[in-house]
C-alpha cells in the first residue's frame, strides 16, 4: 500500500498516547497504540451500524418505487454531501480540534439516524424523505470523514502510518462483510427501521472513545474558512503529482458506482432475489476487501500503482459484466468478491498517495478534496447509471459501465499517469 521504504520516511505528526517507538512495521503493528486500538475497535462498530443503514436504506427504496434511478439515488445522497460540503469540512479540520470535529460530527448522526428508525417504524417514510435522511448523515459523514482520516497522525507513529490506514480500510470492510449478511437477517425477521436504530446506538461507542481520548493540542493557525478553502485547492491543482491522483479518483469513482448503485435493483429486479440474497452479496464484496487487504502493500511493491490500478480496474469489469448476463444470484456472487477486492485496491492505493504527498498543516483540506472529487464522482455515476438502466434496461447500463471504465483508465494511463515510487513523497512535513 505504500510505494517502498520512501513513503514510510515521509510521514510524520504528533502521537497521542504513544506507548514508545515502535520499530516493527508489521501489518497489525499500529494496534500496539492504545488510543487507536480503541478508536478502531468503536470505529468497526460504527462502520457495521452505518452497513446496516446503508443496506435498509437501499432495500427500503425498492420497495416504495420501481424506479432504478429513485433506487440508485440512495447511493448517491450518501455520497453528494462528500462532494459539496467536503471540501468545506477539510478546512475546519485543520483549524479546529480534529477530535470536536469528529465527535459534533458522531452526535449530529446518532440524533439523525434515531429520527429515521422511529418515522420508519411509524410508517411515515417516502422515497423523497429516505433521500432526505440519507443526504442528512452523508452531510455528517463528510463533516467527519477528513477530520478522522487526518488523526491517524495523532494516533501512531509516523513509521506506522500506512499500515494503520490499511487496517482502517479493513476494519470498514469486516463491516461490510458481515453487516450486509447480518442488515438481509434483520429486515427479514423484523423491518429496516430495526437496521435503522441499530446504527443510531453504534454510534455511542465511538463517542464515548472520543471523549475519553485526549491528545496533545495541535499548533493551528486559523484562518478564514473560504480562504483556507482556497489555500487546499491551489496546493492539489500546482503539484503535479497531486492533480494526476485526483483526476485518475474522479474517473475511477464514476465507473466504480455502477456496481454500488444498481446493485440492489439487480438483486431485486433482475435475479429476483431477496433481502438475505442482497445482504450475501454486499457480505461477499466486503470479504473481498478483507482478504486483500493485508497484501496491497507487497503487491504494491512489485506491481507499482498503474499494475494495481489495473488489477482493480479488471476485477470491476469482471463484476460488472457478470452481473449483466446471470440470472441466479449463486452466479453473482464471484462478481461481488471480485468487486470487493477491486474496491480496495483501488481506493486505499489512492487515498495512501495523497496523504504521503500532502503537508500536516492542509492535510485535512487535501483529503477532503481527494474524497469530494472521488465520490463527487460516484454520485453522478450513480446517476448516471440509474437514468440508463431507466432509459435502457439494467444489463445495457452494467455493460455501458465496463466500457467507460475501460475506455477512460486507457486514455489517463497516458494523460494523468500515478506517481512513481518516491515521486512527490514528503519527507519533511
Amino acid at each position: 500500500m505504500v510505494q517502498g521504504s520512501s513513503e514510510n520516511e515521509g510521514a510524520t505528526g504528533a502521537v497521542a498516547g504513544r506507548a514508545g517507538t515502535v520499530r516493527e512495521n508489521g501489518t497489525f503493528s499500529p494496534f500496539r497504540y492504545p488510543v487507536f486500538r480503541a478508536i478502531w475497535i468503536a470505529n468497526l462498530f460504527s462502520n457495521l451500524g452505518a452497513t446496516l443503514q446503508s443496506v435498509g436504506a437501499a432495500w427500503l427504496m425498492t420497495e416504495l418505487t420501481p424506479s432504478h434511478q429513485l433506487v440508485a439515488l440512495v447511493q448517491s445522497s450518501a455520497t453528494v454531501p462528500i462532494m459539496l460540503f467536503g471540501v468545506f469540512a477539510g478546512a475546519i479540520a485543520d483549524n479546529y480540534d480534529r477530535r470536536l470535529v469528529m465527535l459534533a460530527a458522531q452526535v449530529g448522526m446518532l440524533l439523525v439516524s434515531g429520527a429515521l428508525a422511529a418515522l420508519t417504524y411509524a410508517g411515515w417514510i417516502s422515497p423523497f424523505l429516505l433521500l432526505a435522511f440519507t443526504l442528512t448523515v452523508g452531510i455528517g459523514t463528510a463533516l467527519n470523514s477528513p477530520a478522522w482520516q487526518a488523526s491517524v497522525r495523532q494516533q501512531v507513529h509516523p513509521e506506522q502510518l500506512p499500515q494503520a490506514i490499511a487496517l482502517n480500510s479493513i476494519s470498514f470492510n469486516i463491516a461490510r462483510s458481515v453487516g450486509p449478511a447480518l442488515g438481509g437477517v434483520l429486515i427479514s425477521i423484523w423491518d429496516v427501521s430495526f437496521a435503522f436504530l441499530i446504527n443510531a446506538i453504534s454510534y455511542i461507542g465511538l463517542i464515548g472513545v472520543l471523549l475519553w481520548w485526549r491528545p496533545p493540542p495541535r499548533q493551528v493557525e486559523r484562518r478564514p474558512i473560504l480562504p483556507a478553502v482556497g489555500v487546499g485547492l491551489r496546493y492539489c491543482a500546482t503539484t503535479p503529482q497531486l492533480r494526476r491522483i485526483l483526476i485518475r479518483g474522479l474517473a475511477l469513482g464514476f465507473s466504480l458506482a455502477a456496481y454500488q448503485a444498481l446493485l440492489p435493483a439487480v438483486v431485486s429486479d433482475h435475479i429476483r432475489g431477496d433481502e438475505f440474497d442482497f445482504g450475501l452479496m454486499l457480505g461477499l464484496f466486503g470479504l473481498g476487501s478483507i482478504v486483500i487487504a493485508p497484501f496491497i502493500r507487497m503487491i504494491l511493491r512489485r506491481i507499482g500503482f498503474e499494475g494495481i490500478l489495473t488489477t482493480g480496474s479488471a476485477m470491476f469489469v469482471f463484476s460488472l459484466s457478470l452481473i449483466a448476463e446471470v440470472h441466479e444470484v449463486l452466479y453473482a456472487l464471484p462478481a461481488a468478491f471480485a468487486a470487493g477486492i477491486g474496491w480496495v485496491l483501488i481506493l486505499t492505493t489512492i487515498n495512501t498517495a495523497v496523504q504521503m504527498r500532502s503537508p500536516d498543516e492542509i492535510l485535512g483540506r487535501c483529503l477532503s478534496i481527494y474524497q469530494a472529487v472521488t465520490f463527487g464522482g460516484m454520485a453522478l455515476g450513480s446517476w448516471t447509471w440509474g437514468a440508463l438502466a431507466d432509459w435502457k434496461d439494467l444489463p445495457f447500463a452494467l455493460h455501458a459501465g465496463s466500457i467507460f471504465l475501460v475506455v477512460s483508465f486507457g486514455v489517463l494511463r497516458f494523460l494523468a499517469p500515478m506517481p512513481r515510487v518516491g515521486e512527490g513523497v514528503l519527507r519533511h512535513q
